[in-house]
Parts: C-alpha cells; structure tokens; sequence
C-alpha cells in the first residue's frame, strides 16, 4: 500500500495551512535523505558492511582455544578390557604454534602398552612448531588477513552500489524537473493563447479583424493544449519513477502527490548537495573502485604468498612434557614425549603451478588497477569540461531567451497598433518557446552531466 508523500509530511511536520498543502517544494536534499536512508536497495548495500565483520569474526575463530575430551570403554565376559580417557586443551598462535595441555587416564587388562600412564594418570604439557611450511603463513593467518581486506573490499563495492543507487535516484528526479519545467512552459503559453484567442474575437465582432484570424488563433489554443497534455502525461511517468526511490522507515512505499514541485534552483544548489563543492580538486583518493581492485590484490598477495609458502617442505616439531598430576611441579625433564614430522613432495609442480596461477592473478588485477585509476582520472577531466561548456551554452541560450523575449513583447505591441499579423506573433512565440524549451534541455543535460560526474567520483556520502 503506497501513502501520498504529502501525507507522509503532515504527520511527520505536523500540521501544514491550506497554502502550503497546495504549493510545497521537494527539494532535491530532503529527496536523497529518503533515499539514503530508507531505500531498500541502500539497506541492502549495507548487508555488505555487515557480511564482512561476520566473515572476520570466522576467521578469527580459528585462533579460539579448543576444549576436547574422548573417552572409550570395553567391557566383555565381566572383564574389563579397557578404559581410555583422554582431554586435553589446544591453544593456537598466530605463528602456526599450539601449545597443549592434556591428561590421559587409562587402565584395563587389555590395555595397549602404549597407553599404559600411572594409576593416578597422566599430564602432559607440550608445544608443537612448524619448522618449514607453515610458519610464517598458514591457512589461519592467511584467512584472518584476508577477511580484514574483504571488510576494505565490501565498503568499497557497498559505496560503488549506494552511488549507482543514487545517481539512478537523481537522474529521476532531474527528469522530473524536466518535465515539471515543462508543463509550466505550456500551461502559461496555453493561457497566452487564450488570451490572445478571445482578444481577437473582440477585435473581429468590432470589425478590426478578418474572421481567419479566429482560425489562426484557434489553431494555437489546440497546438498548446495538445503540447500541455503531453508534456503532462510525462510528467506523469516521471512521478511515479521516482516514487520508486521514495520509502518510509518501515519499508513501506511513498507516491509523489501533485501539489509537491521540484526545487527550482537546483542548477545553482546540486553542487552542494552531492558534496561537489571543491570541484576543480577532485582526486582519486579513497575512490571505491580503485580501494576495491586494491583490496583484491592485496587478497591475491596472501594467496600467492601462501601458495609460496608450500614450496617449503613440512617439519614439524613438537615436544610434551610428562608428569603425574601430584608431581607436576617436580619436574623432572627426562620424561617426556618429542615428535618429528617431515614430508616434501619430490617435484613440487602442484605447488609450483599454484604460485605461477596466483602471480598472474595477482598481475592480472594490478594491469585492472593501472587502466582504471587512468580511465577514471581522463573521464573526470572530460566531465569537467563538459560541465563547464554547458554551463556557457546554458548562458548563451539564455540571451537568446531574453532576445526572443524581446522581439515578441515588441511584435506584439505593433499588433496592437495594426502594424503587425497574428502569423508573425505565433512565429515569434513559436521560437520563443523552442529557446526556453532549449534552455530546459541544456539545464536538464547539465545536471545529468554533474550527477555523472558523481557517479563517476563513487563517493556517496
């Protein structure tokens, strides 16, 4: 269920007077609060922040301590063959070293002599180090860096999603203004016409005027009336296109009503609006697709160094110190339990094929690095330069209108002293409207220029 946006203003602001429930101006500011801050597709671009502090969380649970118990018994023929129990408790570093606490309580007839420990039990306290592969990076170590780069990596894709939203939000509301613009060109030219029509009928009942003029007036009231109506049904459109970026908190669609019109100095307030005020020192600092492409190599240097890293052969040492429980502070170290693992694969071209594909993605993405901070940086400079030209035809076009303005206001007064025709009136006001129309198309052209320039600076707040 949509509600009227004016509506949504009373209950929010309170009670409006007749006047202003009749005539309120949407700007463009109090348009991208609502779509900053209650658009769906915004809230759901901010998922991306969330995704990422919950994939860190992931991976630094790798490091948590680790509690484990296991316990088996055999009981046959009222003999007890065995009882095995063993717990222990596992610290993992961040150098791929664990430090492990244990106790082994086992007793039975049939006991494997390995797991013979005293009858009081047996405590162990013991630290395992990789020598060779593993560490200076493992997979643990390489997971929790690459979580941190991916919180870098979804902020940036979560800014390039919130500016592509806003700029399809501005560019509908831009083109509402067109088409408000215009409609208020055609409705005043429509009551011109009229005015016109009905002066003429007077002129032709007293006898100043041939009866075709009548004709030729008429034809005006319905060319405008015809241009009004269709110019309306855009307007139409353009309203409910951009209801669509229009929410309320609790995610329920808000329509445009229609005593709300645009804000009419936007050409002059856009700027600041999208934080383009510092126009001419616009950088490629802290740009989202350039953090993003650098976030992901940074993510494909872990790789490749991991990937490195398993050209090392594995050597892992590990030694655990025995005691029993009673005596664990007597400590005598010639009990204890060492280990040695080693292995390496002869040819390594597993591993040699891993790193050699993790350097090409690595250079890959840095040549994507290299071709978008010059794409970006020449498509700004070209945005500029288009701003500013339009800025200058926008000002030519401008006089153009005052000219026009002119020559019709002086026709006009030499039709009122019979020195002129109602055809060299409706030329006059003809090219008179085709500048103002004009003139709309430029303002409309510059600030879809301005907007793209925005998008093209991917800094949406």
């Amino acid at each position: 269920m949509k509600l009227k946006l004016i509506a949504f203003f009373i209950v929010i602001g309170g009670f409006l007077n007749a006047q202003e429930k009749n005539l309120k101006e949407f700007t463009l500011e109090e348009y991208l609060g609502y779509v900053k801050k209650y658009h769906p597709l915004v809230k759901q671009a901010d998922l991306k922040i969330s995704e990422a502090q919950a994939k860190l969380m992931k991976a630094r649970g790798a490091f948590d301590p680790k509690i484990e118990a296991n316990y088996v018994e055999k009981e046959y023929g009222d003999k007890n063959y065995y009882s095995i129990f063993n717990g222990s408790f596992k610290i993992p570093t961040w150098y791929g070293i664990e430090i492990k606490a244990a106790f082994d309580n086992n007793e039975g007839i049939y006991l494997n002599p390995e797991n013979t420990v005293p009858n009081s039990g047996l405590t162990s306290l013991g630290i395992t180090v990789p020598i060779g592969q593993g560490l200076w990076i493992n997979e643990r170590m390489a997971d929790l860096r690459k979580a941190k780069s991916y919180q870098k990596l979804n902020e940036a894709e979560r800014n390039l999603q919130v500016t592509s939203i806003i700029y399809d939000a501005v560019v509908s509301y831009i083109n509402w203004k067109r088409n408000y613009d215009e409609v208020q060109l055609y409705a005043d030219y429509l009551k011109n016409a009229k005015v016109r029509y009905n002066g003429v009928l007077k002129l032709i009942e007293q006898g100043d005027k041939a009866g075709i003029d009548s004709t030729e007036a008429g034809i005006t009231v319905k060319t405008r009336r015809l241009n009004l109506e269709n110019s309306q049904l855009k307007l139409t459109k353009a309203k409910l296109e951009l209801s669509n970026y229009i929410w309320t908190e609790n995610s329920i669609p808000l329509e445009l009503d229609d005593s709300l019109f645009p804000d009419l100095t936007i050409e002059q307030t856009i700027l600041e609006t999208l934080n383009l005020t510092e126009f001419n020192e616009i950088t490629l600092d802290n740009h989202p697709k350039i953090n993003a492409l650098q976030s992901k190599i940074d993510i494909l240097n872990i790789d490749r160094k991991l990937n490195a890293n398993s050209l090392l052969p594995k050597l892992n040492l590990s030694y655990n110190y025995l005691s029993e429980p009673s005596a664990i502070d007597n400590y005598r170290f010639e009990d204890y339990k060492v280990g040695l693992n080693f292995s390496i694969p002869l040819f390594l071209r597993k591993e040699r094929a891993n790193l050699k594909l993790a350097k090409l993605k690595v250079q890959d993405t840095e040549l994507s690095l290299a071709f978008e901070k010059e794409n970006i940086a020449n498509k700004i400079d070209a945005q500029k330069q288009e701003i500013n030209s339009y800025k200058k035809q926008r000002l030519i076009n401008t006089e153009l209108v005052d000219s026009y303005s002119q020559m019709l206001t002086a026709e006009e007064r030499l039709f009122t002293m019979g020195e002129s025709s109602l055809f060299l009136i409706n030329s006059r006001e003809n090219k008179l409207v085709s500048a103002q129309l004009s003139n709309i198309v430029l303002e409309n052209t510059l600030l879809n220029a301005t907007i793209a320039l925005f998008k093209t600076i991917g800094k949406p707040e």
